[in-house]
């Protein structure tokens, strides 16, 4: 990983303790070890440290005691022990100690009533790569490899594929007793898998995993807090048309959506392609706006006439659609010009495969790779 340099720094941690939450194997680990190479580290995935920490919690405070104040700790896979968070409330309070507190889940520690340090530790997010971090990025294999470090690299990642997903996606789901009926859940995360990137519905998705609607929403919500998906609310303040308010889901790495919709080898022009292209972009835009500290949320828009934007900053400032053409055409802007319909002053994007930037009817056409440059220049949003 030392050819990645990630944007996120943990810069709160110098002052601060810090919750580090993000997926398995989006590079964590790694990046605190670069970034803070001589803090002290409880690691939770090796079973000796483990089984003695949970064995006796308070062995962490009475190790502890003998460091001087101001020491940095890493906890990594803290969900594993939530015991552990009333000695490292008392360390914080009462010796200076400051913790980077890891985890791949916040939703045992919240479902548990654990101690969540009472607002004396800030919470941050590490997303998997982005284009920025990559030298020499290139567009294809991200969309057909997805962006977890060891899959981006990877000569054909299906086997780790194959790994992850067997071990993250549903082990961790049943170590964490969160799910009674494993099948119906296997079931469901094929199906979130077809609804990847679509507005969801409940009722149908109920139907085709054979439980109730109200269990799938639980369902999606497991999905979330195990940081394994996310949703993208709908943009809901159209003045002249109906929009539609249901959610869309993505699962949180696109390679992680190919490889469970048995997707390779994509190509450009494929309708696939167009999928995956799409999901690549949403990925960058949250790890953005998440990294960058923004207050503004990331939206979609659809009207119930079928006009769609694909992205919506803010209150409406930027519309942003993603097409994997390699010359867009007046047809793929009519989303946005409805858009713009309601929202005169609106930014408009297509982002697409065109070799050279260019308006096309007031719409700007940015190439992906512009795009993705312009984007982390903070030149976009």
């Amino acid at each position: 990983m030392s050819e990645f340099v990630r944007v996120q720094k943990i810069l709160d941690a110098q002052e601060d303790s810090v919750f580090l939450w993000g997926a398995r194997q989006v590079g964590k680990s790694t990046l605190i070890k670069n970034v803070y190479p001589n803090a002290k580290v409880y690691d939770l995935l090796k079973s000796d440290e483990y089984t003695r920490l949970l064995r006796r919690p308070q062995l962490l405070r009475e190790e502890l005691l003998s460091f001087g104040e101001e020491t940095l700790v890493v906890i990594d896979e803290i969900q594993k022990i939530p015991q552990l968070l009333d000695e490292v409330h008392w360390l914080i309070v009462n010796r200076g100690v400051r913790f980077i507190l890891c985890g791949s889940s916040a939703r045992k520690l919240k479902r548990i009533g654990t101690n969540l340090l009472g607002g004396r530790a800030l919470s941050v997010k590490l997303y998997p790569l982005v284009s920025a971090e990559i030298p020499d990025f290139d567009l294809v294999r991200g969309i057909n490899h997805g962006m977890l470090p060891r899959h981006y690299l990877a000569t054909n990642p299906k086997k780790r594929l194959d790994a992850y997903i067997g071990t993250y996606l549903k082990e961790e789901i049943q170590d964490e007793a969160v799910v009674r009926q494993l099948a119906a859940f296997n079931r469901f995360l094929d199906m979130a898998a077809q609804c990847n990137g679509e507005i969801i519905n409940y009722k149908n998705i109920a139907q085709d995993c054979g439980v109730s609607a109200v269990t799938v929403k639980e369902y999606f919500t497991i999905l979330e807090q195990t940081l394994i998906g996310y949703m993208l609310p709908a943009f809901t303040a159209s003045k002249k048309r109906r929009a539609i308010t249901a959610p869309k889901f993505y699962y949180f790495d696109v390679g992680v959506a190919n490889h469970l919709l048995h997707r390779s080898n994509l190509q450009q022009g494929s309708v696939d392609f167009g999928h995956a292209y799409e999901h690549l972009m949403i990925q960058e835009l949250i790890a953005y706006l998440s990294y960058s500290e923004s207050d503004e949320q990331l939206s979609y828009w659809r009207t119930a006439s079928g006009y769609e934007v694909d992205a919506v900053i803010g209150d409406g400032r930027l519309a942003i659609e993603f097409k994997s053409a390699e010359e867009v055409q007046s047809k793929h802007t009519k989303g946005l010009k409805a858009f713009s319909e309601e929202y005169a002053n609106a930014r408009l994007i297509v982002v697409s495969m065109d070799a050279n930037p260019r308006m096309l009817n007031g719409v700007e056409i940015l190439p992906a790779m512009d795009f993705l440059r312009l984007l982390w220049e903070g030149k976009i949003c």
